[in-house]
């Protein structure tokens, strides 16, 4: 307890001073070149809060430099001059178009900091420092803080050539997934519903990084361009760390609580588990299949389903389930039986209406192409025990977490 209030107080020492962000030498875009958030698909300017480098929120937070952006928010890296510490905002678009979901978002980041702290899972779930409401032109916008991280896992694997993570990468990352997994489970009764690439992201061990990007904002600021009085960033990169991090477990905008039933849509379309597509009231082990999908993606360079329709030339949920089969076998009887859509995609005998889609059986041993013998058997273990298509089969986050193949 003690060292959890020594935490909580500011550093001892003088509070960071202001620094001067009005160097002039930046590249300066043209106003007919769309950039950054202005590339999203409907972008509307006054959704967004008009951030600017160097301007201090809520008395404490002076924002550095621009880390990404997104349909519903830009993040920044900011210097908390209370703490003396660099953290990242992530400062929502307003809170009118937001609705609901900025509310909830918050609720399960307070349930996550209230619960108890000594699970080894914790460190791997991000945490939430501060929230704050900011006024802009047309409405507020919330802004979580939190601490700044390096690169999702998405983008890591791009920086390899073939786009997959070694066997030794892999393992580790999946030991922290599921410890974080387990705490989110067993402890904040939490159900993530969103596990993928890009929202595993690495910490940092080197503070250095922070004050190499802030050193570069000020000698050479970023290019940007002025557009009806607000000004566009460009995105500047963390350059890579001397000690990267453990994987942590990000992005609680689609979580919801798992002390209730659930039967709505969740999940990236290619990760969705069979329960979900269904609707049959779904709980935990969804994100159980979703890390079965993600571990394809990560590991053998490409997805395990994709969902697309030859007729429709898009993803389909009937394309999705041939896929299952394919691949697993034709669904039980009693998972159907509880699904409020089965008559849509299934037969009174339990047969895919669009029976044509699902062609040759492919098991999982003819789609790993990378390991062999015991190697091969063990991860082929370890996955079948997340893709089972009754999820009361799924082994938990706290099983998987002991798996022989991810203790290599």
């Amino acid at each position: 307890m003690l060292a959890s209030f020594l935490r909580s107080l500011p550093r001892l020492g003088r509070r960071w001073t202001p620094l001067n962000f009005t160097n002039q030498n930046f590249i300066k875009i043209s106003t007919s070149q769309a950039i950054e958030e202005e590339t999203i698909p409907g972008y509307i300017a006054g959704r967004y809060y008009p951030t600017r480098i160097g301007e201090i929120l809520k008395d404490r937070y002076q924002v550095v430099g621009k880390l990404g952006f997104g349909a519903s928010s830009t993040v920044w890296l900011a210097r908390d001059m209370d703490y003396r510490r660099y953290v990242a905002l992530k400062i929502f678009t307003k809170s009118t178009s937001m609705g609901q979901q900025l509310d909830d978002e918050l609720k399960i980041y307070k349930r996550i900091e209230g619960a108890p702290k000594r699970h080894p899972g914790r460190k791997y779930v991000r945490s939430l420092l501060d929230s704050f409401d900011v006024s802009g032109p047309e409405d507020t916008h919330r802004c979580l803080v939190h601490p700044p991280l390096w690169e999702s896992m998405l983008a890591f694997l791009h920086r390899n050539p073939v786009q997959r993570l070694p066997t030794v990468i892999l393992a580790v990352t999946l030991h922290r997934l599921f410890l974080a997994l387990d705490y989110l489970h067993t402890e904040c009764k939490i159900i993530h519903t969103d596990i993928k690439a890009d929202n595993l992201m690495f910490s940092i061990d080197d503070d250095s990084v922070f004050s190499d990007f802030e050193d570069s904002e000020l000698q050479s600021p970023c290019p940007r361009k002025e557009l009806d009085g607000r000004t566009i960033y460009t995105s500047r990169d963390l350059r890579v760390p001397k000690n990267v991090g453990a994987p942590i477990l990000c992005d609680f905008g689609s979580a919801v609580v798992g002390d209730e039933e659930h039967s709505e849509d969740v999940q990236p379309d290619i990760y969705r588990a069979p329960e979900v597509i269904l609707q049959v009231p779904w709980s935990y082990s969804v994100d159980i299949w979703n890390v079965g999908c993600v571990i394809w993606n990560l590991y053998e360079g490409g997805s395990l389903f994709s969902g697309q329709d030859p007729e429709f030339q898009t993803y389909r949920s009937r394309a999705h389930l041939a896929e299952m089969i394919r691949l697993l076998g034709p669904p039980p009887p009693t998972l159907l039986a509880r699904g409020v859509h089965t008559q849509k995609f299934f037969s009174q005998k339990g047969d895919l209406l669009a029976g044509e889609l699902v062609g040759e059986h492919i098991p999982l041993e003819q789609r790993e192409t990378s390991l062999e013998g015991e190697d091969k058997e063990m991860f082929l273990r370890l996955v079948r025990k997340m893709l089972q298509w009754e999820p009361e089969k799924r082994s938990s986050a706290k099983e998987l977490e002991q798996d022989e193949w991810i203790r290599i």
